[in-house]
């Protein structure tokens, strides 16, 4: 039988995410209550990859725990740790013989998407080129690398987070790739670090190596920073991304997971998604779109409107959620208030009648007792 092989990159610290990485490694952040790579991992398995080996370095038990041998999701998942970090292609390099002589795909496992996988294999054979990279029409060049191509969709150069006037191409690299294996002819020696971006891609032009792009016109966000990962996840609760949200959907727009008490005169407008284990009392207020992680409990009069909370942890009573995200086992005290694109940290703690000012990061681990200042400075 024919074995797809891929690759999912999750070694990355995800610094642009922290304080929410402080204590996990991106690839473990919940889009609608699943780490965002549960959702690479079910795109993998619904194109018929069987044979996939992911690479770690940041908290990299607790990726090894929730996903262990991938059986779960009737995949074969193999590991391969890095001490120091290799860079994209240094961390395929070094699992070069799980791959044999088989075409292969890498895909980010912090990125969400669901892009038609088998689409772009089909693409990557008709070119035979020694690789394809996926490319996104993107509104804001500045914040890609962006890729220019000639009219076979054959590569002919790159740009860096060019000025919006002065991009050649609005197409951006989104760190999904088909290879074949010859291209481990052209990566360092093992256990060398190496980027695609910055070192494979540019010496294959010199080399003057074909290769192409495939314009894909499906969902694709990098998850890059907290407004990006914010929208991932209410653009997943709101259908714009195809992903499988957890619970079971009571009416439309509103998903509740299992041993959930919802309690008479709580107020629930959609789309919202509840995790496992949650109690939301009476005449608390939940304005979606709400991600709501299992095992937290909503007191009354509570109000959320347009936030992200991570599982455990509890929100007091006439507190307020207004635009934030919060961390996993996170208490929100009473009468405190977090406001407008505010992140508050996993294991944080804001105590009675606090007001978490808008645009202000609170790291893990902290205790705050006092009102923030109108600042964007960590605290």
């Amino acid at each position: 039988m024919n074995r797809n092989k891929a690759m999912v990159l999750a070694a990355g610290l995800g610094t642009r995410l922290r304080p929410l990485t402080d204590l996990i490694s991106k690839p473990m952040a919940p889009i609608v209550n699943r780490p965002v790579m549960e959702h690479i991992i079910r795109l993998l398995a619904k194109h018929n990859f069987t044979d996939v080996v992911c690479n770690l370095h940041w908290y990299p038990d607790e990726i090894r725990n929730y996903f262990c041998d991938g059986s779960k999701w009737k995949i074969n998942i193999a590991y391969s740790y890095e001490k120091e970090l290799l860079g994209t292609a240094g961390g395929v390099k070094n699992v070069e013989d799980f791959f044999g002589d088989s075409t292969f795909l890498v895909i980010s496992g912090d990125s969400l998407t669901d892009i038609d996988l088998n689409d772009v294999v089909k693409f990557h054979k008709e070119k035979g080129g020694v690789a394809t990279l996926v490319l996104t029409e993107v509104e804001d060049t500045s914040k890609y690398g962006v890729v220019l191509v000639d009219e076979d969709m054959r590569i002919k150069g790159f740009q860096e987070k060019p000025l919006c006037g002065e991009a050649k191409s609005n197409l951006a690299n989104s760190g999904i790739y088909v290879f074949e294996p010859e291209i481990f002819n052209y990566l360092p020696s093992r256990g060398q670090f190496c980027d695609y971006g910055k070192n494979l891609f540019p010496d294959l032009l010199d080399k003057n190596v074909s290769y192409y792009g495939y314009r894909h016109n499906r969902y694709w966000n990098d998850v890059g920073c907290l407004d990006q990962y914010q929208q991932g996840n209410f653009d997943a609760l709101e259908g714009k991304v195809k992903v499988d949200i957890p619970g079971k959907k009571i009416k439309e727009g509103v998903w509740v997971g299992k041993n959930c008490k919802i309690q008479e005169g709580a107020v629930i407008i959609p789309p919202v998604c509840i995790g496992d284990n949650c109690t939301i009392k009476k005449d608390a207020k939940l304005f979606g779109p709400i991600i709501l992680g299992s095992s937290t409990i909503v007191d009354e009069r509570a109000v959320l409107y347009r936030g992200i909370k991570w599982g455990s942890g509890y929100i007091g009573k006439d507190a307020s959620l207004i635009g934030a995200i919060i961390g996993y086992d996170t208490k929100i005290k009473d009468k405190a208030s977090i406001l407008e694109k505010a992140v508050i940290g996993s294991k944080s703690v804001i105590k009675d009648g606090i007001k978490i000012h808008p645009s202000v990061k609170i790291m893990s681990n902290k205790v705050i007792n006092i009102d923030t200042e109108n600042t964007r400075k960590d605290k």
